[in-house]
């Protein structure tokens, strides 16, 4: 019988979780299983994966295959290190402080990684606001000359019509029905 260790879904819709398993490798995904390995929950923020170390490196030293999915779940929960340095013959004290080295490097790129996504979302927020702030600017710019056009335009009339009203002073009133000459 080939075994593999693969991951089966459980939870509710659209919010799937996670067991990790042995299982005949013919077996349908949610199908029967030999052993439950342990669970990942991608929904958890960081995900969450409580995996059973010992069980896995005992099945896969058996000779169980394993998914994808599942190796690099394994891979970075640590357990495939484990696997590596026990096959290395190293005892279990040194294998213990090098799985805990490792873990404590891996959250540092990780919190690298973390930084610098972070880093990039601040940079194109504030590409975001510069733009903003110009084109705000340069609508108010545009906003400003209209007024200052319109308020041109307003005192160039007015002085047109001022010089109108002062040229009609000026000019001689004639009557509309002229006096008849006497003489």
């Amino acid at each position: 019988m080939s075994t593999t260790i693969r991951l089966t879904r459980m939870g509710r819709k659209k919010h799937p979780f996670y067991r990790l398993i042995v299982t005949d490798s013919r077996n349908r995904r949610d199908g029967a299983y030999i052993a439950n390995l342990g669970y990942y929950n991608p929904f958890a923020e960081p995900y969450e994966a409580k995996l059973h170390d010992d069980e896995i490196i005992a099945w896969l030293k058996k000779g169980a295959t394993t998914s994808d999915t599942a190796r690099s779940l394994m891979k970075n929960e640590g357990v495939l290190l484990r696997y590596d340095l026990q096959r290395q013959g190293l005892d279990q004290a040194e294998i213990d402080t090098k799985v805990a080295n490792w873990k404590i490097d891996s959250a540092n790129r990780g919190d690298v990684r973390i930084k610098a996504k972070a880093q990039a979302e601040a940079e194109t927020a504030r590409k975001a606001k510069q733009e903003l702030e110009k084109k705000v600017a340069a609508e108010a710019e545009a906003a400003a000359a209209a007024a200052a056009a319109e308020a041109a335009a307003a005192t160039a009339q007015a002085e047109a019509e001022a010089a109108a009203a002062a040229e009609s002073d000026e000019a001689p009133v004639e009557d509309a029905d002229p006096k008849p000459d006497e003489g």
